[in-house]
């Protein structure tokens, strides 16, 4: 009988745990894998502020829509106001009223015969020539508008005219469908004390 002579191995009492796989990479790889992580994620951020300057230029847009067309209204309300011949007075306060609000409208209704009554007898008229309009503030959604014209004057006690420069602070509301909504003098800030 033979005898097995090859020694047995000794059993190890506590075995090594099993390692895991391991993954190898090369450095051309792993520098890869970075760039494009840091290429998408500046592509986001500039898609983003690309998004943000966006809305912001058309918010500036819209903005400017706007203040033109405040202007337009405003200076059209002040040509038409300025523009006066004592010998059709009713055109005159037709102007006045043009594209205002009820409550306005009725302001000049209520005074228009006053007005009549000076302007007939001096035999007033006068021209404009619009100079400049410019919004002014935004308050509540209703712009203030200041208008400066050049206007020629005439009146019995000068017949050949006086040439002023005249200023209307004109409110123009969008809400009321662009409509004139008040009109007074001049409004410019008071300096501070």
């Amino acid at each position: 009988m033979s005898q097995n002579t090859e020694p047995t191995p000794p059993v190890d009492p506590d075995p090594a745990p099993a390692r895991g796989k391991t993954v190898q990479l090369k450095v051309s790889t792993l520098v890869t894998a970075v760039a494009a992580v840091l290429l998408v994620g500046a592509l986001v951020t500039v898609t983003v502020l690309w998004q943000s300057a966006r809305g912001d230029l058309s918010d500036r847009d819209g903005q400017a829509a706007n203040d033109k067309r405040a202007e337009q209204v405003a200076s059209n309300y002040a040509m038409g106001a300025a523009d006066l011949d004592y010998s059709d007075f009713n055109a005159w306060t037709a102007r006045l009223k043009s594209n205002t609000t009820a409550a306005l409208a009725s302001k000049f209704d209520a005074t228009s015969s006053k007005l009549q009554e000076i302007l007939v007898p001096l035999k007033w008229t006068s021209s404009p020539t619009l100079l400049s309009s410019q919004v002014i503030t935004r308050d509540n959604g209703v712009y203030k508008v200041n208008v400066y014209l050049n206007v020629n004057s005439t009146n019995a006690q000068n017949p050949d005219g006086v040439l002023t420069t005249i200023y209307y602070t004109v409110n123009v509301d969008p809400k009321s469908d662009w409509k004139v909504t008040d009109v007074g003098g001049i409004d410019l800030p008071l300096p501070k004390r």
